[in-house]
């Protein structure tokens, strides 16, 4: 007598797809509560749920004449601003950086930590910094994902009030711009292999031409070269939350584009520029010969000097011109 294969009843095959999905959901570092008061020490910043953040902090001789709280790009840590606050701090401009949660030498290295500490964070981090420097402009600056951090924070949180806010070609590249089918897969492989890590190798971009910085960079233990599925998403998730924010920010900002980008593409930065120039409180700057890594590459010069000239007066034409031009292309 010949068998039949059993059918199972597509409600129930729904059920344990779902069950095999939710056991192989993203993670997110566990956090909060937020409640404690944060404090800066030496080399650390203490968030408000107690966790310990590495610091690292540029200062001027003297009393600074403006404070920048500045938030790293996906992968990278604090020492991405080495050298422009290096030369803000000759200018007479303080910058104190973070590793954010899930990067550099912070707990849960590799791990997406959420927008909602992510922004917590940088609150915390500016507030602090207002307390310890009264009367003294303080600014929020962010790098790429730090700039999508520093929107979604401007955003949600209406007690943070800095003066201003750099924000160094923002990750604004969300799922209006990815598409379905990318935005499909990552779902899917961030709800069915979390745990993957994918890596750069073989992909055609060049961040920067500043090729002996990449070689350092590839050799620092503190950068992450191999990335976690869940992570991209998580990012996705931000840079989503990032350009929906550009709609909701009053205060002044500065915008630094390299027309070379090949990390964060033209077209979604169009669309944030866009969406920011409605309240009349946003400059932006091109720079012919950038790259995604504008304040590393060669030409790093020009746009360290126009945020520092910016920070020092908001109000006045950049130094190299580059606000007063439209860009060349990408």
């Amino acid at each position: 007598m010949k068998r039949r294969a059993a059918v199972l009843p597509l409600g129930l095959i729904a059920l344990i797809l779902l069950a095999l999905t939710a056991a192989c959901a993203p993670r997110i570092q566990e956090s909060g509560p937020f409640d404690a008061a944060p404090a800066l020490e030496s080399d650390t910043f203490i968030a408000r749920d107690r966790l310990r953040l590495p610091l690292r902090k540029w200062l001027p001789d003297g009393a600074p004449r403006a404070v920048v709280a500045a938030l790293h790009g996906f992968n990278d840590y604090a020492n991405a601003f080495d050298e422009p606050a290096r030369a803000w701090a000759r200018r007479g401009i303080a910058t104190f950086a973070i590793d954010q949660r899930g990067f550099g030498a912070a707990p849960g290295a590799g791990l997406w930590a959420g927008t909602d500490a992510m922004v917590d964070d940088i609150t915390a981090l500016a507030q602090t910094l207002q307390s310890r420097f009264p009367g003294t402009p303080v600014y929020l600056a962010g790098d790429s994902m730090g700039g999508a951090v520093v929107l979604a924070a401007l955003a949600r949180r209406k007690d943070l009030r800095p003066s201003g806010a750099l924000l160094i070609a923002p990750a604004v590249w969300g799922r209006a711009h990815l598409g379905p089918f990318k935005s499909g897969m990552l779902w899917l492989t961030a709800h069915t292999l979390p745990w993957f890590r994918v890596t750069a190798e073989g992909l055609d971009i060049q961040p920067s031409d500043n090729i002996e910085m990449l070689r350092r960079l590839a050799r620092d233990p503190l950068v992450i070269k191999a990335t976690r599925i869940d992570a991209i998403w998580g990012l996705v998730n931000l840079m989503d939350e990032a350009l929906a924010a550009t709609a909701n920010v009053d205060i002044p900002l500065l915008l630094l584009y390299g027309t070379r980008d090949e990390v964060i593409p033209a077209e979604p930065t169009r669309d944030a520029i866009l969406r920011l120039s409605q309240n009349g409180k946003t400059r932006t700057a091109f720079y012919d010969t950038g790259y995604h890594m504008l304040l590393r590459d060669l030409g790093a010069a020009q746009p360290t000097g126009d945020a520092g000239a910016w920070f020092l007066d908001p109000s006045a034409p950049l130094p190299s011109g580059a606000d007063r031009k439209e860009p060349a292309g990408n």
